[in-house]
């Protein structure tokens, strides 16, 4: 990826099937860690769809014109969408999406753990608590004029990714946030420093706290309502 593509900055799309907790095939099969290892290398664009439809225009945006490398990652396993076939629209690179509009909380999420969260955000709002849901789209580059809008108006940023922490989505909003000297108590949520052992995928997303109700209780206990 370095030599052959990116320090000549060509037109290369990185499709990588089996993005997250994969399941089934064990700790040597986990696709965990690409996000930090993708964002790690100048030129590359690094993206996760939150469904098919944000696949099908992201591999859109990757071919239509020349970004330089692009990588794009997505689960193995059954969608989410039933009309999928829709015509595709490009994306312009770095620009998220804003799902919902909450006051208490801003849920930040990359890839398809952002379909857990919108489900949460409607399960919170019977307790009384209004977050607003940010699908990134891109972990590089990251949507600053986004993200200085929520670090200006939100007292707590709650990041979601299935990936690990470490380097990953959660650490490159730290650094946006540690670099323009934002100051408010920021959450994360994705996969810790350790090798994933053999299960299913239902299993081990409730087991790492990434399913709908793992995430509804971090949410909970994180503006501290019960």
């Amino acid at each position: 990826m370095i030599h052959d593509v990116a320090i000549q900055n060509l037109q290369v799309v990185f499709c990588l099937d089996r993005g997250g907790l994969v399941g089934a095939d064990g700790a040597t099969h986990h696709g965990v860690f690409d996000l930090a290892y993708m964002r790690s290398i100048p030129n590359m664009i690094v993206s996760a769809p939150m469904d098919e439809l944000e696949l099908r225009n992201l591999m859109f945006t990757a071919q239509n014109e020349n970004h330089g490398p692009f990588s794009i990652r997505y689960p193995r396993g059954c969608g989410s969408v039933i009309d999928w076939n829709q015509p595709m629209e490009a994306i312009p690179v770095g620009q998220c999406r804003q799902l919902s509009e909450g006051t208490d909380l801003a849920i930040l999420t990359i890839g398809t753990v952002g379909i857990h969260a919108s489900r949460v955000i409607k399960m919170l709002l019977k307790d009384g608590i209004s977050a607003s849901h940010y699908d990134m789209r891109f972990v590089k580059p990251l949507d600053e004029v986004a993200l200085h809008s929520i670090f200006k108006k939100y007292n707590h940023v709650l990041t979601i990714e299935d990936g690990v922490l470490q380097g990953g989505f959660g650490s490159a909003v730290l650094e946006f946030m540690a670099d323009h000297q934002y100051n408010i108590p920021v959450k994360r949520l994705g996969i810790p420093d350790k090798f994933i052992d053999h299960g299913t995928t239902e299993e081990l997303y409730r087991d790492y706290g990434l399913d709908q109700q793992g995430i509804y209780k971090s949410a909970k206990a994180f503006i501290h309502k019960d």
